[in-house]
Order: C-alpha cells, then sequence, then structure tokens
C-alpha cells in the first residue's frame, strides 16, 4: 500500500488533468455538464431539505419583588430609603474622585506642572458649557425637591 501512495502525487494529477482538458475533443462541454449535474444532483440528495416551523411562543413568567398590596405611603417610603442609599453612595463616590484629584495635584506639584493653572481653565470651560446649555429649571418650576417629597410623605 505505501508503495501505491508513494506514486500518487497532487502536483502529476494536476498536470494530467491540464493536459486532457487542452486536447481538443468534440464532446469536452456535454461532458463537463454531465459531471457538474450528477456532482450538483448528489448534493442535493444528500442535503436534506430544512423546514422552518414558527416557534413556539415562550411562556413569560413575571417575577415582582413587591408585595401586591403596598400603599402610597409605603411606596414613597421606600423610595425615600433607596434615594437616601443612592445619595450615600454618591457621596462616598465623589469623596473618592476627590481623593484621586488631590494625588494627581501633588503628582503635578512634584512634577512642577501648573496645577492652579490647569484648574483655572478647567474650571472657565465648564462654566462656558453650563452658560452655552443654556438656564436650568428652578426648584418651583421642576416641584418638590427629593427632601421635600419624602417629608410630605412621612409627616
Amino acid at each position: 500500500m505505501k508503495q501505491f501512495l508513494r506514486r500518487i502525487s497532487p502536483k502529476r494529477a494536476v498536470v494530467d488533468l491540464a493536459e486532457q482538458w487542452r486536447q481538443p475533443t468534440p464532446h469536452r462541454w456535454p461532458i463537463l455538464g454531465v459531471a457538474i449535474a450528477g456532482t450538483f444532483a448528489m448534493f442535493m440528495l444528500f442535503i436534506p431539505d430544512s423546514q422552518r416551523i414558527e416557534p413556539r411562543r415562550p411562556d413569560v413568567i413575571f417575577i415582582s419583588t413587591w408585595e401586591d398590596g403596598r400603599s402610597e405611603a409605603e411606596i414613597i417610603a421606600s423610595n425615600c430609603a433607596n434615594q437616601q442609599l443612592k445619595d450615600e453612595l454618591q457621596a462616598k463616590l465623589d469623596q473618592r474622585a476627590e481623593i484621586g484629584r488631590d494625588m494627581y495635584r501633588a503628582l503635578g506639584r512634584a512634577t512642577f506642572i501648573d496645577v492652579d493653572a490647569m484648574e483655572a481653565e478647567i474650571a472657565a470651560e465648564r462654566a462656558a458649557e453650563e452658560a452655552a446649555a443654556g438656564p436650568r429649571p428652578s426648584d418651583s418650576d421642576v416641584g418638590l425637591s427629593v427632601e421635600e417629597y419624602c417629608a410630605r410623605a412621612a409627616g
């Protein structure tokens, strides 16, 4: 078997095919068409038809973490507690950001960078952006602040 495989060469096979193709035969194109049609037919026999069916509707289960009979006061109290937690987290994040800014200020001063001028430039840019954004609505336009809302709900 080894000697048989040793005599097979893909390069020689391609050269052989090219030589046979160059020979002028009267039935070259019909034979090629039959070969292509036979190959296509074999592929079509072995490739199954895919049938698409309508997917079934999913079973949706709604999970509620809230009690069904909550009153308006309980909802407001829950919202106020969540807002207070959110404010505390934001205060911690602001504190960490300020610590990071202090570290960068110290690094800037240690590397002889004019930190005060950079901060003044940043403050001027922010003021220009706020002026371009337009006036902010006042508290009377918006309605109740969070503190007033929570105080009214509690009292």
